[in-house]
């Protein structure tokens, strides 16, 4: 006997219901940090368009601004905890391989037992999880789900470094994807460059902290670990060059791809958000593909630094707020970052 499957439910499409947001409360200036890399607020910002940025306390951990910027997504949606189908964390500086922050997440917001899982895709884990959001909407698996975007970027800095230590950021955003009677997230453009896996990178792997721990035991030199503390724990760094030619030509394109899968010209757009990595890029970015005046572009940037996967949502919530009457409109994100990998949408703003 043949049995047969019963079937999912599919709605016709989904979108974007609310955004929510959860910024640190210290602010660092560029003055603040240009002592270690022998530099000046003046070279910061001509470099990067950054005047300054937010930083974590010990208290704003990575869960605890998940969950802040996810209620307020929820509330804004008019949604409890209770109504997620899933929770997906995109975040690659929460301390634990396991368990997932997003399981954390999803018990503090009262989502216990739906599905919960991080994705680890730097700065385009934002755009990774509405990909896939937006699958499990469409394919009937969930009415409802929360995205979140968070990172405590600070945790990895070394403060010498002059590639990247300036740049980064900590913040939280959340986006909820629910099921629409009309499409409101385009298709995905969406991928990844292993050639490049080591232009944005950590400068210890576990494995090297491992054996670095293994000496300190055997030799019974514990100051071996503690006195070199910063040298252990793993920072970022990155061959800033490479990544601004690769962000500046290759993305264009894949924004062109984007534009093309949702079937809509520059023109159509309200709102250009790209990952906020650097206002150089962001300008070039507006110009390669021809924005008109009309079009706003997200430069959350100048004041919160890069945030990689929170760096979306933050400036969607951003520019929501200064002008409401974007709302409805269609923007285009795009996120790209260490892996190297990236993902585009066009999607209808909440």
């Amino acid at each position: 006997m043949t049995v047969t499957l019963k079937q999912h439910e599919r709605p016709a499409a989904s979108r974007i219901a609310s955004v929510g947001a959860y910024r640190p409360k210290n602010l660092v200036p560029n003055e603040d940090l240009v002592g270690p890399i022998d530099s000046s607020d003046e070279w910061i910002r001509q470099r990067t368009g950054i005047v300054t940025r937010q930083r974590a306390t010990a208290e704003e951990t990575v869960p605890a601004m998940a969950v802040a910027a996810g209620r307020e997504a929820l509330e804004r949606a008019g949604l409890t905890g209770a109504d997620l189908d899933a929770v997906i964390v995109s975040t690659v500086t929460f301390p634990h391989a396991t368990p997932s922050a997003a399981t954390l997440v999803a018990h503090e917001l009262g989502a216990t037992p739906a599905p919960a899982f991080d994705v680890s895709a730097a700065c385009a884990g934002y755009c990774y999880g509405v990909a896939q959001a937006d699958a499990l909407v469409r394919a009937g698996a969930a009415k409802h789900v929360l995205v979140v975007g968070v990172e405590r970027l600070s945790d990895h800095v070394d403060p010498t470094d002059r590639s990247i230590s300036f740049l980064l950021g900590d913040g939280a955003g959340a986006v909820i994807v629910s099921a629409a009677d009309e499409p409101g997230i385009s298709p995905s453009v969406w991928g990844s460059d292993g050639e490049r896996w080591e232009a944005i990178s950590m400068t210890h792997s576990q494995l090297e902290l491992r054996d670095v721990v293994e000496q300190a035991r055997t030799s019974g030199d514990a100051s071996a670990i503690t006195g070199s503390e910063e040298m252990v724990w793993p920072t970022l760094r990155q061959d800033g060059p490479s990544v601004f030619r690769w962000a500046v030509w290759s993305m264009a394109k894949v924004a062109r791809e984007a534009l093309d899968a949702a079937g809509v010209e520059p023109e159509d757009l309200v709102a250009f958000i790209p990952h906020q990595a650097n206002m150089r890029i962001i300008d070039e970015f507006a110009k390669q593909l021809k924005l008109p005046e009309s079009v706003t572009v997200a430069r959350d940037i100048a004041d919160a630094g890069n945030t990689s996967a929170a760096s979306i949502p933050l400036a969607m919530h951003r520019l929501l707020e200064e002008d409401p009457s974007l709302s409805g409109g269609l923007a285009l994100q795009i996120g790209f970052g260490a892996g190297l990998v990236y993902g585009a949408q066009v999607v209808r703003l909440p």
